[in-house]
């Protein structure tokens, strides 16, 4: 017997149409998503109140508020309040919150509070989805990074003095040809998917990002990163330090950064035979012993076939017998003070790996194609779930606030039940099984007062400028 269900399409820049489309089975209807339809559907779906257990996303709107969230998705989609643009971003941004993806109609997360906390009465459609990111180019998504970093730093969110740069690497199922590359060194070759990630060391936060083809490699990809850094950063003439793996080791790189780029750039140097007569021409005498077992040294270096410079040879060595020394070396572009950048500042890099860690399932853990415009606009709004994530953490207290993403979207955002009902011009959402309730209510009650107070319109512009407010029983 056949059955309808409906399916809600938007496709950019199309006026509007309905459209039938007949199957064995089913009987699909892609329906418009209009204004005037979405209005009516979300505040018909607040009329009837409404219970779940994904209401716990909600306490990530008094966030997107203080991060201008709504500003900045109408500035990249170009599109006002009312329309279906800014929305759809907002559902992918509260997708990679809950560590999902394309779970969209078929495995719905609808009917739970979801699709309201959205602006939207209904889940869209991957194809929706497709078309919306494949409509907004590379540099859109990067103007995105942008403002959201020069938000993010009024929040105090980057200090600014020691960034981390780090290549991140999935595994791709894509049929296209491509280069393959090892992951380490006992791996076999493989399709990859890439993205370029900078960290601030000191907060442990993202900055920004850039992602590529397969082919593209660390030497090209990373002065656009850079770039992009300079651009969220005030660096008010001092120079941050910029610190990588060897796979940074380049003549190309090492010349761009130190003429063109901001930063310092910090690097381990090749375990070669060039390197090792470098070091072992040293006498000792060069080096400085700070304490039992360790000593550095310092001497210009200038790479083969390289006209900048000269460069900065770091070196520490480890032992105190000569027959036990142990040698590493790294080149800056700049001479700095060896031993607080060996000792103290380049162990700040291992940050990048454990963001990683706990932060990938966002959105940085899976490439589902490689069209870079999608993959730019699906990344990017993952970078504002960890933004708003990250301002939420730092409210909710121990335990949560060490939970990596896919804990928390488990065990909070969808372990939380409630509903949701209005009442005058407010939204109030009611949780039953809240963890630390007593703190939660110190931050979330009198939600309209709080954000008044920190001089943030407590309105919401995707929910029809309703107020929102918490109740913890």
């Amino acid at each position: 017997m056949a059955f309808k269900k409906k399916l809600h399409l938007y496709r950019p820049g199309n006026a509007p149409v309905k459209i039938e489309t007949h199957r064995t089975k089913e009987k699909v209807r892609l329906e418009l998503s209009d204004p005037h339809e979405i209005e009516r559907g979300v505040r018909q779906l607040l009329a009837n109140k409404i219970s779940g257990t994904l209401v716990g996303i909600w306490l990530l709107i008094p966030e997107y508020l203080r991060l201008g969230t709504w500003d900045l998705l109408k500035s990249w989609s170009q599109m006002p309040d009312e329309q279906v643009e800014p929305r759809l971003a907002l559902q992918l941004i509260n997708e990679s919150a809950l560590c999902v993806n394309g779970i969209r109609m078929k495995r719905s997360l609808s009917q739970k509070g979801f699709e309201l906390a959205n602006g939207l009465p209904f889940i869209a459609t991957d194809s929706a989805i497709h078309h919306l990111l494949d409509s907004h180019c590379v540099s859109e998504a990067e103007r995105l990074q942008i403002a959201l970093g020069k938000v993010r730093q009024t929040f105090d969110h980057f200090k600014g003095k020691i960034i981390v740069i780090d290549p991140h690497r999935m595994k791709s199922s894509s049929k296209r040809q491509m280069v393959r590359r090892q992951k380490d060194k006992e791996s076999n070759p493989a399709k990859m998917a890439q993205t370029f990630f900078c960290l601030d060391a000191e907060t442990q936060q993202p900055l920004c990002f850039t992602t590529a083809s397969s082919a593209r490699t660390v030497t090209q990809a990373t002065p656009e990163l850079l770039s992009l850094a300079a651009s969220i950063l005030k660096l008010n003439g001092d120079k941050p330090l910029a610190l990588a793996d060897n796979e940074h080791y380049s003549r190309e790189l090492f010349q761009w950064v130190s003429s063109q780029s901001p930063f310092d750039l910090l690097v381990p140097m090749p375990y070669n035979q060039s390197v090792l007569r470098a070091i072992h021409v040293l006498p000792s005498e060069a080096f400085t012993r700070h304490w039992a077992g360790y000593a550095t040294a310092k001497q210009p270096y200038s790479m083969i076939r390289s006209h900048d410079g000269p460069y900065y040879q770091f070196i520490q060595r480890k032992g105190e017998c000569p027959q036990d020394y142990d040698f590493k070396a790294f080149l800056c572009t700049r001479d700095r003070d060896e031993m607080e950048d060996l000792s103290v500042n380049y162990p700040e890099r291992w940050h990048i790996e454990e963001f990683f860690k706990n932060d990938q399932a966002l959105g940085w853990d899976r490439a589902g194609t490689m069209n870079l415009n999608i993959r730019y606009g699906q990344m990017t709004m993952a970078l504002i779930a960890q933004a708003a994530c990250f301002m939420m953490r730092q409210r909710l207290g121990s335990p949560m606030d060490q939970w990596d993403a896919p804990h928390l979207a488990k065990d909070f955002f969808k372990g939380l039940e409630g509903d949701i009902r209005v009442q005058r011009d407010t939204i109030v959402v009611t949780y039953y099984n809240a963890p630390n309730s007593d703190l939660m209510k110190k931050h979330y009650e009198n939600m309209p007062e709080r954000l008044s107070s920190e001089g943030v319109k407590p309105t919401i512009p995707w929910l029809y400028d309703f107020k929102l407010d918490f109740r913890f029983k």
